[in-house]
């Protein structure tokens, strides 16, 4: 009877938090665009006889984001994204030995896929024009690269694939702003981490250890840019339409 009981009281508080959440929730639609770094990885190994050095630099290229969301209350929010972005690298490898070198340059192209779930903790409600916030979420990656030219080769090196692929988890974490600027608009400012398992650094000779990181969307950090996203929130006749919920209200930015 006891646990009836349990299962009873469990079942309303379900129900009432589920009923105070719908009551709050409201969407959104966005988009951004802007610049993206990479990190570098570099690695070495020196024994008696020989002596090998590789490393890879990466160089800004474009980044694109394209995300929709639910405000679940005023303090949580979940976020739907597909991320966007092309980066050059120049890939060199030497090693020597025996007094014989063996030295490459590549000029190399990347692009990556990336759809993440985030969840954003903001810190004040949605009637404020200014709202700060933390979000974290986990999603995939999938990573490519092609040769672009050898800048410089030596000897007989072991050069990368012209082509090779990846398709790895990853985690990212973020730090912004959004800023109301007008009815149902705002301007987010934010600046974002995304790290995964580096398929560059497999490829060099020596590997390299450090994990693929990807910057963006930033301002004074990691030579980064600043980004400005442009957020929709959907008009009231769509939520009453598509999720049946004819006494919601959706509440300004």
């Amino acid at each position: 009877m006891n646990a009836l009981v349990r299962v009873v009281i469990l079942l309303g508080i379900i129900l009432t938090w589920r009923q105070q959440i719908h009551a709050q929730a409201s969407y959104f639609a966005g988009g951004a665009a802007g610049i993206s770094t990479l990190s570098a990885d570099a690695q070495t190994s020196i024994t008696r006889d020989t002596t090998a050095i590789s490393l890879y630099r990466p160089f800004n290229g474009p980044a694109v984001n394209v995300f929709a969301g639910i405000h679940l209350t005023d303090v949580f929010t979940l976020q739907a994204n597909y991320v966007y972005n092309a980066n050059d690298l120049m890939a060199t490898s030497t090693q020597v030995a025996g007094g014989r070198e063996d030295l490459f340059e590549q000029r190399r192209e990347s692009v990556q896929h990336a759809f993440i779930g985030d969840l954003l903790v903001y810190f004040r409600n949605r009637r404020s024009w200014a709202r700060p916030y933390l979000s974290s979420g986990i999603g995939g990656v999938r990573f490519r690269s092609i040769a672009q030219n050898i800048v410089s080769v030596r000897g007989t090196p072991n050069l990368l694939p012209v082509e090779f692929t990846s398709t790895a988890p990853a985690l990212r974490v973020a730090v912004g702003i959004d800023v109301t600027v007008h009815h149902g608009w705002a301007f987010r400012y934010s600046f974002s981490e995304t790290i995964r398992s580096n398929p560059v650094s497999a490829h060099l000779v020596p590997a390299g250890e450090r994990k693929l990181a990807k910057f963006s969307k930033s301002f004074r950090i990691r030579e980064t840019l600043l980004i400005l996203d442009a957020v929709l929130r959907l008009p009231n006749d769509f939520e009453n339409r598509y999720t049946g919920n004819s006494a919601s209200r959706l509440e300004r930015v």
